[in-house]
């Protein structure tokens, strides 16, 4: 693949991932608002982007970490979605630049295959699920609907997250694990590149 290839690939990565923080509607789909939950996860890549990420770095730490992981970042992001509702939320700005840290200490912690300690990568997810929770359903009222909007969202997280770490959980090969670890320099690349794109243009909020 010749450079300008690998240059137009990352910049429209980069585009897709560029998060839309404070979104007041989420995606409608008539199918009712689970349906609308999952569609909302699987269309933004700056929710299901650092999921996948985290859940190669936990399948590297092996099952324990694993299912420490899967419990807590579904419900963090649940807890995330609550508070949304109820009104607490940061800034736009705030969810923006959060996001873009998340996606510099996800990737970065998966290229440089770090081994911390279980509860400090349960912290991550924990922070994660909470962010983007609340940059989910920042500016939507409570309501039944939107409730079920929310734990579609978590179940989609619960089985990307499964998924994604059902691929790294059996890697014994080296190359493979450098590989895996490859993808998470590039989700760190694109978190430097949000950060800067936050830090000189601000974050882009959608109305209701």
């Amino acid at each position: 693949m010749g450079a300008r290839r690998r240059l137009v690939l990352a910049a429209l990565a980069l585009a897709a991932a560029v998060p839309t923080a404070a979104q007041a509607h989420l995606v409608a789909t008539g199918m009712g608002p689970i349906y609308d939950g999952i569609t909302h996860f699987g269309l933004s890549p700056e929710d299901y982007l650092p999921v996948v990420a985290l859940a190669f770095f936990a399948g590297l730490r092996g099952p324990a970490t694993t299912r420490l992981l899967l419990a807590v970042l579904p419900l963090a992001w649940l807890a995330g979605g609550i508070a949304a509702m109820a009104g607490l939320s940061p800034p736009a700005a705030g969810l923006s630049g959060a996001t873009a840290v998340m996606f510099l200490l996800i990737g970065g912690g998966l290229a440089a295959n770090l081994d911390p300690p279980r509860i400090g990568s349960a912290a991550a997810a924990a922070a994660l699920g909470a962010l983007r929770g609340v940059a989910d359903l920042a500016g939507v009222d409570a309501s039944l609907p939107h409730l079920g909007s929310l734990a579609g969202m978590a179940a989609s997280v619960f089985v990307v997250f499964a998924v994604a770490a059902s691929l790294t959980l059996p890697l014994t090969r080296a190359w493979m694990v450098v590989a895996v670890r490859v993808s998470g320099s590039w989700l760190a690349a694109s978190g430097l590149l949000l950060a800067g794109w936050v830090w000189r243009y601000g974050a882009r909020v959608t109305g209701s």
